[in-house]
């Protein structure tokens, strides 16, 4: 009987037993994940909707409401100038579209600066800022430095006709400093990237420079010079004439009046003497 009572005891200590270890094996892979899953939460950010694209549009192309889904976007990374809801893409009251100005690859997030306003077309008036006007400048191959101009690009103006304090040389002057081009010919479109001979350059600028922009093209002649695209200093008080261009220095020749010398012509005999007398005075 007590064999019985012991083979029991020893039984139930060992089931016991293995019951803790079990449980305490549990615990410690209970702990285990909420530790993992703590870790991921303190990881996470916070989010917002943000409108992207659902395919490539390129210049000229309409957004419409069916080219355009939600996604979840960390709130410390949205882009300058995303739209955040429907409302604010396509606002009540407007045309449900928006035209593309510059080219957006799939799933981008629709930006300000990549679409025209509610409506309209991607046309030169939707490029201008407040205040600024449109003006187009002639060019050719050379003035239009070769071809390699495209909107959003900015550019020096030089003038070149008869000028100089007598009025009678040729002078190159800057007339206009780091003036932002909106279009080249008929297009306004950025993404171009393909060099064209263009006839004619539209840039954006404020009513004074385009008065003195018109005047200066009726005048003489103008050229352009591309700025560089990282490039924010502003040029200012250029001006080269054919003397300074060829190294010619004007000479000044100061003339000094002659010394006056007054006499007084007498006969003696036949012979005439002139005898020096001081000058009156003036």
């Amino acid at each position: 009987m007590r064999l019985v009572f012991g083979l029991v005891l020893v039984l139930g200590l060992a089931l016991a037993g293995g019951a803790v270890y079990m449980a305490r094996d549990y615990i410690g892979t209970y702990q285990r994940q909420l530790d993992v899953e703590r870790a991921a939460r303190a990881q996470m950010v916070p989010t917002v909707e943000v409108f992207v694209v659902t395919q490539q549009l390129r210049y000229g192309e309409q957004l419409t409401d069916e080219l355009v889904r939600v996604v979840r976007w960390p709130e410390n990374a949205i882009p300058e100038g995303a739209f955040q809801s429907m409302d604010a893409l396509f606002p009540e009251g407007e045309k449900r579209f928006r035209t593309v100005v510059r080219t957006m690859e799939k799933d981008e997030a629709v930006l300000e600066v990549k679409v025209t306003a509610p409506g309209e077309d991607a046309g030169v008036s939707s490029r201008l800022g407040a205040g600024m006007r449109a003006f187009a400048i002639k060019v050719d191959v050379a003035s239009g430095v070769s071809g390699f101009l495209r909107p959003g690009d900015k550019v020096d103006v030089y003038w070149t006709g008869r000028g100089g304090e007598d009025g009678r040389s040729d002078v190159t002057k800057l007339i206009q400093a780091s003036l932002r081009l909106i279009a080249i010919d008929q297009t306004a479109d950025e993404d171009r990237a393909a060099p064209t001979i263009a006839r004619t350059v539209t840039v954006e600028a404020t009513a004074r420079q385009v008065a003195s922009l018109a005047q200066a093209q009726s005048t003489g002649s103008l050229s352009l010079s591309l700025v560089g695209a990282e490039d924010d200093t502003v040029s200012s008080g250029v001006e080269i004439d054919q003397n300074q261009l060829l190294g010619i220095q004007e000479r000044v020749i100061e003339q000094q009046e002659a010394a006056r010398v007054c006499t007084i012509k007498t006969r003696k005999g036949a012979e005439i003497v002139e005898v020096p007398i001081a000058c009156p005075s003036e």
